[in-house]
Order: C-alpha cells, then sequence, then structure tokens
C-alpha cells in the first residue's frame, strides 16, 4: 500500500481527529501518519504502526516514545484520544507477537506498555 492508502486507512480507523492532541483534520489542519514506534527506534512501516496525527504533533513528537508524548499532550492541555492511542498500541504489539520479528520494536513496545 502507498504512502496516501495508509493514511486514508488510519484516519479511518483512528477517526477525523489527531489522535494527539484532538485537533480536527480540516484543509489547514492536514493528517499524517505517525508512527508509534519511531523508525528509527525499529518501528516496521506496517500499517498497525501508524496512527493519524496533524502536522504539528507528528513534527513536535519526533523520536519521543508514546507514552512520553501523551503525557507531554496532557501536560499541554491538549485533549488525547487516550482510548484509541492505547488500542492502538496494544493492536501493534499483537501484531509484532502475530507476525514475528521486529525484535527492536518489540523491546520497545514492551517497554511503552509497562508505562502505559
Amino acid at each position: 500500500m502507498d504512502r496516501a492508502g495508509r493514511l486514508a486507512l488510519a484516519v479511518a480507523r483512528d477517526g477525523d481527529h489527531c489522535l494527539w492532541c484532538g485537533r480536527t483534520f480540516t484543509r489547514l489542519v492536514p493528517p499524517t501518519t505517525d508512527h508509534l514506534v519511531p523508525r528509527v527506534k525499529g518501528g516496521p512501516s506496517w500499517a498497525e504502526n501508524e496512527i493519524a496525527a496533524c502536522r504539528r504533533c507528528n513534527a513536535h513528537r519526533g523520536h519521543q516514545a508514546p507514552a512520553a508524548w501523551r503525557d507531554e499532550c496532557l501536560r499541554r492541555g491538549w485533549q488525547p484520544d487516550v482510548a484509541a492511542l492505547t488500542a492502538a498500541v496494544h493492536r501493534l504489539a499483537a501484531a509484532v507477537d502475530r507476525r514475528g520479528g521486529q525484535r527492536r520494536a518489540a523491546q520497545y513496545l514492551a517497554g511503552q506498555l509497562r508505562r502505559w
């Protein structure tokens, strides 16, 4: 699946809002795909590792861990969709268990699940 297809899938699954800050996607707040486990931390390019996020959150998060960025969003007074983020982390963990491999991502996710 190409990038546009993966973005459409993430928005259809996650809703028409940024999972980190809660802003509704519009022409001025376009959606992007954000990797739960960043690629530099061993995150795979799987649909289960991608969520819908606005450009601001995707850029500001950088390589921060999901639990740390969720806490930062709350500190900033934003409205992260904690239920959807929790489901996404568990969905990715299940996909890594099911597909195998992804040793770095599995270790990273295990740490995140302890903090979640």
